[in-house]
């Protein structure tokens, strides 16, 4: 069993709409949960990015989780939205390294950042959820094997 753990910083934009892509391509093996750096427990995904999943016809449920230790150990995969958040993982969670990748990296994409898009119009709800996609598809055969 594979298990995904993608992060952002308040996990209720980009993580949660990484989750909520990859779960909807239901991989048989692959667990998916995501978490952030700085998350308030409890907190919904953000109206803008429920919208754009909505819009994408895929179902989501989510509630923000903190990043711990806990998320950490379970996952086999780590992966972040930015190099930023793949440092502050690895600062507080050395152990993590082996696993550890931003998003684009993992889909062969060096060197790029998704954008946060917390507070911004639709629009830029849309761009992210493209890039997040995109790098999910490219990376697709990997969740496979």
């Amino acid at each position: 069993m594979k298990k995904v753990l993608f992060v952002c910083t308040g996990n209720t934009c980009r993580s949660p709409m990484a989750e909520a892509i990859l779960k909807s391509k239901n991989i048989p093996g692959l667990e998916v949960k995501s978490a952030g750096v700085f998350a308030a427990e409890g907190s919904a995904a953000s109206a803008n990015a429920g919208k754009v999943l909505t819009e994408n016809e895929i179902d989501y449920n989510h509630q923000s989780t903190q990043l711990s230790a806990k998320e950490i150990d379970w996952a086999s995969i780590v992966l972040t939205m930015t190099t930023s958040h793949k440092d502050a993982v690895l600062s507080h969670f050395p152990q993590a390294n082996e696993k550890t990748f931003t998003l684009s990296e993992f889909a062969g994409q060096e060197g790029r950042n998704i954008a946060d898009p917390y507070g911004g119009s639709i629009e830029i709800y849309r761009a992210a959820f493209r890039e997040i996609k995109d790098a999910i598809e490219k990376a697709e055969e990997k969740w496979k094997q």
